[in-house]
């Protein structure tokens, strides 16, 4: 893998969210609905797989991989789409979704529901972490997604995945603790844990939240011999999420340059793919 090109992929969807590309009139578009814990995500792929534009908003529809508000979750997605129609002048008509590893069908058809309810054809439905790998492009290495509710992984053995796993443990646990430490509400935690001012001041706090993920990461990994780990989703964007990581599982641990954009845009590249669970 070129270790360069995931963020050259990243920084150029990165560009879209303020200037989206230009989609010519008859070609495919790939469209990837990210239905995160703290973020609905909605990334547009050309036909050569170049991104075009990207649309996102804050909500509380999801918990630990579910849907728990289908109708908040469904009018978020319509909202993004419309947006992102009108900014590309063309109808966006297929979309590929994701779910954490391990979720049972029944959550996987909700998720799917939501998308279809919002006038999109669902194509594929890879699980995050392989999404996040058709950016990274790993044979054998273990992703780890922490985003909001959930840390999900998976073992990649020769371009394979060998094991898979998630629990729910991610960023709003840290947004609960800053809370409770603070005095504050979860919308000013929330706030607070993203100002890059006073990360430095919360880590210590959140850091014991910290440690857990990477137990997670470490019993997990047991035994699968993976020459390094990668991160992925919104929580990771934390600076020294590695060093805790890599002292929890004694491995590398590496991230890319905006670690909650991997996995929107890998499920935008499985939009062509044409697979459902």
């Amino acid at each position: 893998m070129d270790a360069g090109s995931p963020d050259r992929m990243i920084a150029a969807l990165e560009r879209t969210i303020e200037k989206p590309g230009r989609a010519g009139a008859d070609e495919r578009l790939l469209v990837g609905v990210d239905l995160g814990t703290a973020y609905i995500v909605v990334v547009v792929l050309n036909q050569a797989q170049e991104p075009l534009a990207c649309a996102m908003e804050f909500a509380r529809v999801i918990k630990d991989g579910l849907v728990v508000d289908y109708v908040g979750a469904t009018r978020i997605v319509r909202r993004l789409v419309e947006r992102l129609e009108g900014r590309l002048g063309r109808k966006l008509i297929h979309a590929a979704g994701a779910m954490p590893p391990g979720t049972g069908k029944k959550a996987c058809a909700t998720h799917r529901h939501v998308i279809e309810a919002a006038g999109l054809e669902v194509t594929a439905f890879p699980d995050e972490p392989m999404a996040a790998n058709a950016v990274l492009g790993l044979r054998d290495g273990a992703v780890v997604d922490i985003g909001g509710g959930t840390t999900g992984l998976s073992v990649f053995k020769k371009g394979k995945v060998v094991y898979t796993a998630d629990e729910p443990t991610g960023g709003t646990h840290l947004t609960l603790v800053l809370a409770g430490n603070y005095g504050i509400s979860l919308d000013e935690a929330e706030k607070l844990k993203k100002r890059p001012e006073r990360q430095k001041e919360i880590f210590p706090l959140v850091l014991p939240v910290l440690e857990k993920m990477g137990s997670i990461v470490a019993r997990h990994l047991h035994g699968h011999m993976v020459p390094a780990v990668w991160l992925v989703g919104g929580t990771c964007l934390l600076p020294g999420m590695e060093a805790v990581i890599t002292k929890e599982v004694g491995l590398p641990v590496f991230k890319p340059a905006n670690p909650f954009l991997v996995t929107p845009l890998g499920i935008a590249l499985h939009c062509g793919h044409e697979e459902l669970p």
